[in-house]
């Protein structure tokens, strides 16, 4: 772990100051915007995360080391404690609240660990290593995201029995009854001093002195009906977040809270990867500020983005609201300031503000290392543990010119993931393909003993499956505008591999990449089920898919076909045409590396006789390309 350090005052001069005035730390405005001269201030802070996904430490248990990325980020809760516990040294305890807006325990092999290899609902019932360390920072509140609902109801009550601070889901209500099925809202009490400062305000209510009442609201991404479906029919059920925050809020106000902060693991801008198939966008936090009252500030989460600051009138009262999001896996830590005034005994926000602090500028806490320091050595050896063996090697080295079994094994396990969900809907007797792009080309599978880290290589992001249908005019372009991705030739070579691939494109013009060059294939190396095609790179682009078959027989323009894919190119990236318009017919947000390694540890035995073929070929004017080098 990186030793970084940052002083409180290198704190507060990245601290966003307040409009009211840079002396206003919890000191009364002179002039706060209507205020009288009776008035008093206070500086409220509210500290949040979002998105942490399973990260406690700032480590990357697929490689084994500390993480890093290009941005040289780094993540996880124990690098979060370390802000916070300076902001409230510099703030005040008692002034500060610190919220989360959900997605907590999916997304690593540490969160995974503790929800299907040691379960926290098995006999041994260890606490869950993200429970451990919010318990440490001390959470005030948090909401619940849509990925608390993967490994199933049992274990989301379990976690959050094991929480020091409420888990909020105001929209979440039961199947039958229609009542709340997690706690709508936490009401926060903050004493204010006799001398106003950053040392003024009391956690707890001990009869004397003022208070602010703070009304804490958790709100999720009603898509959790789609995506978790099998965990969720017949026992939870959702309302849209606007349409339940309409019914709420009102409730938050009339309990007494003065200020209302919620906590909304739904993105900032309006939209949806699941289509028609609910009344209410997957992403509402500004539909939230814009539509209903009474609302002061929302920290998003869920698109994964960074919001420092955004404000966003209220259509019925013409006040400002704040938002503000951090970047996921606790790379950041939002930090907004609600400057109140009180008037006549009402305390309202005069003006307010948000920022972001980074991660990477402090060292971790070696309070939380010290919690989890057991749970992190034992996933370790879990992921480097052996899984499963494979009766040959696979390399997916040259596998951006040539078809391999590394992309086959890819494109067989998301193709038999999707057929498996969709049997029983109107879908299921669609054929199945599968795309998969070659990404990592030090990826391999020895052979012989797997282990976790072994499999997790081949899928080096953090995508998700989803399904979708095409035409087989569809499948055509798809395949034509991934071809671009060669260079056009003359002559079968021989050639080296720099001089086919990574082509200039008006949209690349330095060369496209190979994550956005895509394979697809069928289910298997089944005769019936396959797909096999032509590249002919003698040819223009837009010309170059040749010889395309189905099972053997030409795909005609009319076929459908269920398309498994990632939600990163299902999204648009890429630009790939056709796929954000396609119908979605399955999309339960599972991560596509967790998917293989889980197919591994089932199967035990990864044979690639059972998957692999030669589906796709580089060919010139028809005739095979020599590839050397």
């Amino acid at each position: 772990m990186d030793k970084l350090t940052i002083s409180r005052r290198q704190l507060l001069a990245t601290a966003a100051v307040g409009t009211v005035g840079a002396a206003f730390f919890g000191a009364a405005p002179a002039s706060a915007k209507g205020a009288g001269k009776d008035s008093k201030g206070f500086r409220l802070t509210v500290l949040g995360t979002t998105d942490t996904h399973g990260n406690v430490l700032n480590w990357d248990y697929f490689k084994d080391a500390e993480y890093d990325d290009a941005q040289h980020n780094d993540v996880g809760l124990a690098k979060i404690s370390t802000l916070v516990n300076a902001m409230r040294a510099e703030r005040g305890d008692c002034a500060t609240l610190t919220l989360d807006a959900g997605d907590t325990i999916q997304g690593t092999p540490l969160a995974y660990y503790y929800a299907r290899i040691d379960p926290i609902t098995g006999a041994k019932a260890p606490i869950h290593p993200m429970a451990a360390a919010m318990n440490a920072i001390g959470f005030d509140a948090a909401a619940i995201g849509n990925h608390e609902f993967n490994y199933g109801i049992e274990t989301l009550r379990k976690f959050q029995s094991q929480l020091h601070h409420p888990l909020l889901c105001a929209n979440a209500l039961d199947w039958n009854t229609g009542k709340p099925a997690f706690p709508e809202f936490v009401l926060k009490k903050v004493r204010v001093g006799d001398h106003q400062g950053h040392s003024a305000g009391h956690r707890h209510d001990d009869g004397n002195g003022e208070y602010i009442t703070v009304g804490i609201v958790g709100l999720v991404t009603p898509g959790c009906a789609i995506w978790d479906k099998a965990n969720l029919d017949g026992r939870i059920k959702f309302n849209g977040i606007v349409e339940q925050a309409k019914i709420v809020i009102p409730k938050v106000k009339q309990a007494g809270a003065d200020i209302v902060v919620v906590s909304c693991h739904s993105g900032a801008d309006t939209s949806s990867s699941y289509g028609d198939a609910l009344p209410w966008p997957e992403n509402a936090s500004t539909l939230l500020a814009q539509q209903v009252p009474g609302i002061d500030a929302i920290l998003v989460g869920h698109a994964h983005l960074e919001i420092p600051q955004r404000f966003v009138t209220n259509t019925a009262t013409g006040k400002q609201v704040l938002l503000s999001e951090p970047l996921k896996w606790g790379e950041r830590l939002t930090v907004m300031d609600l400057d109140l005034v009180s008037e006549r005994g009402r305390w309202q926000v005069a003006s307010s503000s948000a920022t972001v602090l980074n991660a990477n500028t402090v060292s971790a806490d070696e309070k939380v290392l010290a919690l989890v320091a057991k749970q992190h050595e034992k996933v370790r050896s879990y992921v480097n543990g052996v899984v499963g063996t494979s009766t040959a090697a696979m390399s997916a080295a040259t596998s951006r010119y040539e078809d391999t079994a590394a992309m086959d094994f890819i494109n067989y396990v998301q193709a038999d993931a999707v057929k498996k969900a969709l049997a029983g809907s109107p879908s299921a007797g669609l054929p199945i393909l599968s795309i998969a792009a070659p990404f990592n080309a030090a990826a391999a599978i020895p052979a012989g003993n797997v282990t976790v880290r072994d499999v997790a290589g081949l899928y080096i992001f953090d995508n998700t499956l989803l399904g979708i249908v095409f035409t087989g005019a569809q499948v055509r372009a798809y395949l034509e505008f991934s071809a671009s991705y060669f260079k056009q030739v003359s002559g079968t070579g021989p050639f080296t591999p720099d001089q086919l691939t990574n082509a200039v494109t008006p949209t690349a013009p330095n060369g496209t990449p190979d994550y956005n060059y895509d394979i697809m294939g069928g289910l298997g190396n089944s005769a019936a089920t396959s797909l096999t095609y032509d590249i002919d790179i003698a040819q223009p682009v837009g010309s170059r898919i040749k010889n395309l078959a189905y099972g053997g027989a030409p795909v005609t323009d009319d076929q459908q076909f269920v398309i498994a894919i990632n939600n990163y190119r299902q999204s648009g990236g890429g630009n790939f045409p056709g796929v954000k318009t396609a119908p979605v017919v399955y999309n339960a947000q599972v991560e596509i590396r967790q998917l293989i390694i889980d197919w591994v540890t089932a199967a035990k035995v990864i044979d690639p006789t059972a998957f692999a073929s030669q589906d796709w070929r580089l060919v010139s004017a028809g005739q095979p390309i020599t590839i050397t080098g």
